[in-house]
């Protein structure tokens, strides 16, 4: 009874769809949209592809309903549960680590998001049209450079996040999804439908969906594992912590499955929209990180009809992000909430202080302090690199090291099969994956990132 009034005062979900898109949210974000057509790009394609949904399904999801069964178990933000399943013991720094990567790479990551309010307010304005080519570069270098206009949609964009959580898991959190979400999907069929209209389509839906076996290598085998990993926000805590407010009813293997297959979809789509306009303008499908942000506003410009569709692809590209940034936002509000017995409000108001100056020095190593070098690495790059390139890879290797060794198989077996009412028929292929088979390829994975292979 205790438990269960703990649980309400904490705040939970309120229905199975709620529960589906809030995570889903959580693990979609500018890993899909931006980071996934250009990783495709550069690795081949199709093959790569493949690869991918093999390390997303056989190691990705694994690695998830691990963290959910942590989550939930606990009904804890993201320390405190290791503290109450592993007591007496340090596996709570592994919690810890979780907490900090979130809020490292929120503060990182919102300078990003704050680039996708730019490019929709320069879309709108119509301010994107009739240029050369190489004028969308400049003008990249020049907007992320400056010292100012980054700052400010940084800004707005903690904002709308910190609005969100701020209203608390039912109010905020999944009311915000089951608007987003559905939007954001609306967008990209929206957008597939004129894409596919293009004279590349077919060419472009070749390159996605027909692979060349020669050019899968362990260069193509590990970045499909680093994107997987990336892509569905694991080893942060944002599913950890998401996962405490599921209802003791929730079927996690059933969820864990659609979240992965949402996830999924949406990075493959995004190649479906992307791909066509790529080979219909000539460009290389392997144009990397600015593909987004010099690359497409160049095609939207040659489209019919583009300024309706650079507004909708960025509309788009915010959503994903925003979807992400309220899930790592509320890794840090319920760490801080519950650990240092302060409001919601006041936890959330920390945290995006706190985003903010990280995302100001982050911000402005583009310009007034590009010459600051920690190890070679401006400020931005340094925090990506050990939050996204050692922290994650470590937290997903510790957990499934944890939950594969540490916690009772008799506890994995009653959370994902929630009190053996639910079937799990590969809960075998699960424990056996998640003791042997993932600490070593996300050890792997920290390797390849640390550059030692």
């Amino acid at each position: 009874m205790m438990s269960a009034l703990k649980e309400e005062k904490r705040g939970s979900f309120g229905s199975k769809i709620g529960v589906v898109l809030a995570s889903a949210g959580s693990a979609i974000g500018l890993g899909n949209i931006w980071r996934f057509p250009y990783m495709t790009g550069q690795n081949g394609g199709a093959a790569f592809i493949l690869v991918y949904l093999g390390c997303v399904f056989l190691l990705g999801l694994p690695v998830m309903l691990s963290e959910f069964t942590i989550g939930r178990r606990a009904h804890s933000n993201t320390m405190r549960a290791y503290l109450k399943l592993a007591p007496g013991t340090k596996w709570y720094l592994l919690g810890g680590m979780g907490v900090l990567a979130g809020f490292l790479i929120l503060g990182y990551y919102s300078v990003v998001c704050g680039w996708t309010l730019e490019y929709l307010f320069q879309s709108a304005a119509g301010n994107m049209g009739g240029k050369e080519p190489e004028v969308f570069s400049a003008m990249f270098a020049t907007f992320t450079a400056s010292p100012l206009r980054p700052l400010i949609w940084m800004v707005v964009f903690l904002l709308l996040t910190h609005f969100i959580v701020v209203r608390g898991i039912k109010k905020g959190i999944e009311k915000s999804s089951m608007i987003m979400m559905p939007m954001l999907f609306l967008i990209m069929f929206v957008l597939i439908g004129r894409t596919l209209t293009l004279s590349g389509a077919h060419e472009g839906l070749t390159y996605l969906f027909n692979p060349d076996f020669s050019k899968i290598n362990s260069s193509v085998v590990l970045s499909a594992l680093g994107q997987a990993f990336f892509s569905l926000s694991l080893g942060m805590g944002c599913l950890c912590t998401y996962a405490s407010y599921f209802p003791d009813n929730t079927d996690m293997v059933k969820t864990g499955v659609q979240v992965t297959v949402l996830d999924t979809a949406v990075a493959i789509l995004a190649g479906v929209i992307i791909f066509p306009a790529v080979f219909t303008y000539g460009i290389n499908p392997s144009s990397g990180p600015e593909l987004v942000f010099v690359t497409l506003p160049n095609v939207f410009q040659n489209m019919v009809g583009g300024y309706i569709w650079a507004i909708l692809f960025y509309i788009l590209l915010a959503l994903a992000a925003l979807t992400s940034t309220i899930s790592m936002h509320e890794v840090v509000t319920a760490f801080l909430q519950e650990e240092k017995k302060i409001s919601r409000v006041k936890a959330a108001r920390v945290v995006t202080i706190g985003c903010i100056i990280i995302g100001t020095f982050c911000s402005l190593s583009f310009g007034l302090l590009g010459h600051v070098k920690v190890f070679g690495l401006d400020l931005f790059n340094l925090t990506d690199y050990v939050a996204s390139k050692v922290m994650l890879p470590l937290g997903g290797m510790f957990i499934s090291i944890f939950t594969g060794w540490f916690l009772d198989k008799n506890t994995l077996w009653e959370e994902l099969s929630n009190h053996s009412t639910l079937r799990f028929h590969l809960f075998k292929v699960y424990v056996f994956i998640i003791r042997y088979v993932a600490p070593i390829v996300i050890g792997c994975i920290f390797l390849k990132e640390i550059g030692i292979i």
